[in-house]
Order: structure tokens, then C-alpha cells, then sequence
């Protein structure tokens, strides 16, 4: 058994956790950290975890757990780490933040963090002492088109086009008027057009090639649904579509959680599991790629704990065998 700490409790990626850590075999949960909610029963906000704990948030936080999962606002993790460095001397960390996911910001104070993809970093990831947890869309997108860039199919001359909608729970739980159930419900919009915080750990993860930055042309949209990201990618490919396809299941042949379907995917296969599922379409010379994901579990929390499974050499699926609800 490991002891874990929870940080940031309360939020949808924490709350997630704490799903999934309850039934876990190998865990412990030794706190569940919410500055808001202290000496609450967790019950008492996540309700539909009556009857599978008699846990209480604390503001105390444990000096002597063997793994925290942080699960701050983005840019609040350096400080804390820094604020609490006496408390974690010896305990590895699982940040789920943008804060050291890109290489030139990946060492913090003597701890350096792998990015944790599994499907393109299992080796190092069960080394790791530290983890940067990779974002939701970042998670869609790479998977998408890591087989063409890291086979050499497509470079970073190769123009991308990509275009994703996510769930509102993607924005967290902090209300603004664009999570706000007044503007979702029955709307679409796009945000941060080209420019998305997720384009740098993405290209990171597609060329190691220092300045060879993929030419990706990133279209973010909300969606009216709570989760999930439906996220479609195309570029030009000499590759006939059975050789495509051929790549894709040869790349991700050992991955325990991304799978290729010939079937038409959508969302309702995916949300409330681990799961990636990527389908190929071809147009003339254009290759589609459509990549869908749950943004709170592969693309959050239940990608953290398939990490801390890894690094811990238990089951890389243990508490993860989860069904989608489809109907």
C-alpha cells in the first residue's frame, strides 16, 4: 500500500481522484486537501461517494505520504512545492497543472518532471520521482498524430489543421460567464483561436528536433455538453488509408488505453473511461484523424493515476477498468 495525499480536493480533476483512489487497491488516501471545504465529509460535495468513504477534508497537509497529487489552479503549483518543500522531501509528485509540462520549465527546485504520456513515455514515466500530467487537449491532439510525426510520415513542415471541442467541465469549477449554464446549453463557440497554452506541450511531444515546431493550425470550441473532447485533425499524406491504419495499430500495439476503431467514434463510447479512441478517414490525398477522450479522466485524473500506477511497477489498469455510459 502507498499513502497519497489529494491537493485541491474539492475540484472536478481531485474530485475524479478521489473516485478512483477509493477503490484502489494499492492506495491509501492519507488526505484530502481543500482549502475551501476543511473538516467537511467529503460526502458532503461529492455526494455520489455516500457509502464508499467517511474521509474529511483537511488543510493539513501530510508530511508523510508517499505521493501527492496536486490538482491546484494552473500557476499555483511552484509556489506551493515551495511554500511546503520541509513536508515533500521524500514524497513524488503527480501535478496535474500546466506548471512542468514544458521542457524548459520541467526541474523545480532539484525535482525534475517527465511528461506523462503513457503512450509515448512509459519507460521513463516508471523511473520518474515527479510527473507533469499532460492537459486534455494535449492528451486528444497528441495522441492523434504522434504516429506521422514519430515515424517520420509527416515533419513539422507539414501543415496540420486541428480543430477539438471540449466539455464545460474542462474550464474547472470556478464560475465565468462562458461556463456559466445560461451560455452553454444550446451554443458553440470557439476560444483562443490559434494561440492555444496547449500548442507548446503538444508540439514538445511530436518533434524532439530543437526550433522544429509543427505547423498545427489549433481550433479550440465549447461545447454544450459537461465532458468529453471530440477532437479532429487532417494534413496531406502520400499514405493510402489501410497503410495509415496499419501505422496507428502497430504504434499503439502495447498502449492499454488507446485503441484504433474502424468504426465512426463519438463521444458517448468514451466519457467516464480512460480511453482514447482515434478513427482514420482519407479524402483524396487529406488523412482524418478523429481522436476522442473523457477530459476529466484520460485527459486528467485517470491519466494521473495510470502514471502512478507505472511508477509504482502495479497493474498500469488497476482502478481503471471503467465503463462508458452509452445509453
Amino acid at each position: 500500500m502507498i499513502k497519497v495525499a489529494v491537493i485541491g480536493a474539492s475540484g472536478y480533476t481531485g474530485a475524479e481522484l478521489l473516485r478512483l483512489l477509493i477503490h484502489h487497491p494499492e492506495v491509501e488516501i492519507q488526505s484530502a486537501y481543500s482549502r475551501t471545504n476543511s473538516g467537511k465529509k467529503i460526502t458532503a460535495v461529492h455526494t455520489d461517494l455516500l457509502g464508499h468513504t467517511d474521509l474529511a477534508f483537511s488543510n493539513t497537509l501530510p508530511s508523510d505520504a508517499d505521493l501527492w497529487f496536486l490538482c491546484l489552479p494552473h500557476g499555483e503549483s511552484a509556489d506551493f512545492l515551495t511554500a511546503n518543500k520541509a513536508k515533500i522531501k521524500n514524497t513524488r509528485i503527480i501535478d496535474l497543472s500546466n506548471s512542468f509540462r514544458h521542457m524548459k520549465s520541467a526541474s523545480h527546485e532539484g525535482r525534475n518532471f517527465v511528461f506523462g504520456l503513457p503512450e509515448l513515455n512509459a519507460a521513463a514515466i516508471q523511473k520518474a520521482e515527479n510527473i507533469a500530467n499532460p492537459g486534455c487537449f494535449a492528451t486528444a491532439i497528441t495522441l492523434a498524430l504522434a504516429p506521422l510525426y514519430h515515424q517520420g510520415v509527416i515533419t513539422a513542415e507539414n501543415e496540420v489543421h486541428v480543430n477539438a471541442t471540449t466539455g464545460s467541465t474542462g474550464a474547472g469549477t470556478s464560475l465565468s460567464p462562458t461556463s456559466h449554464f445560461s451560455y452553454r446549453a444550446n451554443n458553440l463557440s470557439w476560444y483562443k483561436p490559434f494561440v492555444h497554452q496547449h500548442l507548446a506541450e503538444i508540439a514538445e511531444q511530436l518533434t524532439k528536433t530543437p526550433g522544429a515546431t509543427p505547423e498545427i493550425h489549433f481550433l479550440a470550441q465549447r461545447g454544450a455538453f459537461t465532458r468529453g473532447i471530440f477532437a479532429t485533425a487532417y494534413t496531406k499524406t502520400h499514405l493510402s488509408l489501410e497503410e495509415a491504419k496499419s501505422l496507428y495499430i502497430a504504434f499503439y500495439k502495447d498502449a492499454a488505453f488507446t485503441h484504433v476503431s474502424d468504426q465512426e467514434i463519438h463521444l458517448k463510447s468514451v466519457v467516464g473511461t480512460n480511453n482514447c479512441q482515434l478513427h482514420l478517414h482519407k479524402h483524396n490525398d487529406v488523412l482524418l484523424v478523429t481522436s476522442i477522450i473523457d477530459n476529466l479522466l484520460k485527459g486528467a485524473s485517470g491519466q494521473a493515476v495510470e502514471n502512478m500506477n507505472l511508477m509504482y511497477d502495479f497493474n498500469q489498469t488497476t482502478a481503471l477498468g471503467l465503463k462508458a455510459t452509452y445509453y
